[in-house]
């Protein structure tokens, strides 16, 4: 069974090809591969949902204090029969927390295509009855609806010594908002340069000592990295901001 609530600490790098190889080298004598995937390889896919004045980017873009996004996620390749997760992520000064629970994919299509008065949280099969319930009242309270898809190809460890400490690398992010089937494979266009990795943190507490010194000799850059900001802005086009927190060179690459 899937961790289904949990709270961190994440730092966010944005780094290179080459970084990423010598950071996953350099690590080798204290990380181990997560456990899913081919040597902690996986594809994450995930369906975003929206309000028709973007309330959600704006939190994010704005970097409120308190901030929530809700996502319908898939790990690798999945159809309508298969396991899906409802996710709400919130992050409150700095510190983030989610909470997920499992529901079959046809049926959370159905959720989600369901008008609020049909689409109550107990008709659903799903691994965590309350937060279902949750997912409901922030889907009803925002007025959301799917939005785009947003998917990449993870690398995953876990420290040795530490369970605490994670690390994640994401490569190959893409986005599309003209087929929101998340079962119908992960691709789209790319919104952060391919030659680019987005790098994960992930501690309950602080960074290891050892950790810090590998990520200060390779010169990793902390960088606000938002995913669902990134993809949104390249896909609505003028509609929205241009993105300007450090990746700005980075979007759009291979999208125009």
């Amino acid at each position: 069974m899937a961790l289904e609530v949990f709270s961190r600490r994440e730092q966010k790098y944005l780094i290179t090809r080459q970084q990423y190889d010598l950071l996953v080298e350099m690590m080798g004598p204290y990380m181990r591969y997560d456990k899913f995937g081919n040597q902690g390889r996986y594809t994450v896919t995930s369906l975003y949902v929206e309000n028709p004045e973007h309330k959600i980017y704006y939190e994010v873009k704005n970097k409120l204090k308190f901030r929530q996004k809700l996502r319908l996620r898939i790990y690798n390749d999945t159809d309508l029969s298969g396991t899906a997760f409802f996710e709400v992520k919130q992050k409150h000064n700095n510190v983030v927390n989610k909470r997920r629970t499992a529901i079959p994919l046809i049926q959370a299509y159905h959720y989600l295509d369901s008008s609020y008065e049909q689409a109550s949280p107990i008709y659903y099969d799903v691994s965590n009855p309350q937060i279902m319930k949750e997912i409901d009242y922030f889907r009803e309270y925002y007025d959301l609806s799917p939005e785009m898809v947003v998917s990449y190809d993870r690398h995953a460890f876990h420290c040795i010594t530490d369970p605490d400490l994670r690390v994640t690398f994401d490569l190959n992010l893409r986005c599309r908002n003209e087929d929101l089937r998340i079962e119908n494979g992960a691709y789209g266009q790319n919104f952060i340069d391919p030659d680019l990795v987005v790098l994960e943190v992930k501690v309950t507490h602080s960074v290891p000592l050892w950790l810090a010194r590998i990520l200060q000799s390779l010169e990793c850059e902390q960088r606000s990295a938002s995913k669902f900001c990134t993809s949104l802005e390249l896909l609505k086009g003028e509609i929205l901001p241009v993105q300007n927190d450090g990746i700005k060179e980075a979007v759009l690459v291979g999208g125009r």
